[in-house]
């Protein structure tokens, strides 16, 4: 019986994370650090936090920086960092992110300046990373970005309706992106539903668990499970660009 040669998969020599310091970003990290890659854990105000998922990841070169993606000087600033300690970047995953959770049908709770954060911080500011860290990534060595989104963006079910409209908006920018940025960088969406976190204020496991029983797979999702599929997006999926990948136990069904 004749074997089939199967290439070698290659991890991302550098790799950024923002939103690195807890969750899904963490667990990505983590991911990548045990694969070889050097990973600049990007975090907003939890620096101790940061700088102790640095200390617990596998390998060397690693570093935490603060990234507040809301802030165009931090960005600019992360920029030069990275540019000046790496010189090249192959994989960024935009993870930072925040809601405030506001029933949907309240839409006088849903004041301006609650939307205008949301939208903010969950798609100008992936953008603007983005922007920033492009001339570093077309350096790197099959590049990529990894947006973590939401399946409130298909189901239209969230947080709040700001949260749901800004992922979508996310979406829809990865495959706008997809498209300005190839050959040279190509782009994704991996989409997340009721992530065992304590990323939504307020939300208790026992939620998550009774959520989960009514979906196909009866799982909650973990920061791990998410992070699996980033790094398929990076490592795995090099003939893919421009798609949203769920990670929701089907919910979106």
């Amino acid at each position: 019986m004749t074997g089939i040669d199967v290439p070698a998969l290659s991890a991302p020599a550098v790799a950024l994370v923002t939103g690195g310091s807890s969750g899904i970003g963490r667990a990505t990290a983590a991911r990548l650090a045990a694969l070889g890659s050097a990973v600049v854990v990007g975090y907003n105000s939890r620096r101790a936090q940061a700088e102790a998922v640095v200390e617990g990841l596998h390998g060397t070169g690693h570093t935490a920086l603060r990234i507040a993606i809301d802030e165009p000087a931090s960005i600019a600033a992360a920029a030069a960092a990275v540019t000046e300690r790496y010189g090249r970047l192959d994989a960024l995953v935009n993870c930072g992110g925040a809601t405030t959770p506001v029933p949907a049908a309240d839409l006088d709770g849903l004041t301006d300046d609650i939307f205008d954060r949301t939208v903010t911080i969950n798609l100008r500011g992936p953008f603007a990373t983005i922007r920033a860290f492009r001339p570093l990534l077309e350096r790197g060595s099959g590049a990529v970005i990894v947006n973590i989104s939401s399946i409130a963006a298909r189901t239209g079910l969230g947080s709040s309706l700001a949260y749901l409209a800004a992922k979508a908006g996310l979406d829809a920018l990865t495959i706008a992106l997809a498209k300005v940025l190839a050959p040279r960088i190509r782009v994704f969406s991996v989409s997340p539903a009721g992530v065992d976190t304590d990323f939504v204020a307020g939300r208790t496991r026992e939620q998550l668990q009774k959520t989960a029983e009514r979906l196909p797979l009866a799982h909650i999702t973990t920061p791990d499970d998410v992070a699996r599929a980033v790094v398929a997006c990076i490592v795995d999926l090099t003939s893919s660009t421009g798609i949203v990948v769920p990670v929701d136990e089907g919910r979106h069904l």
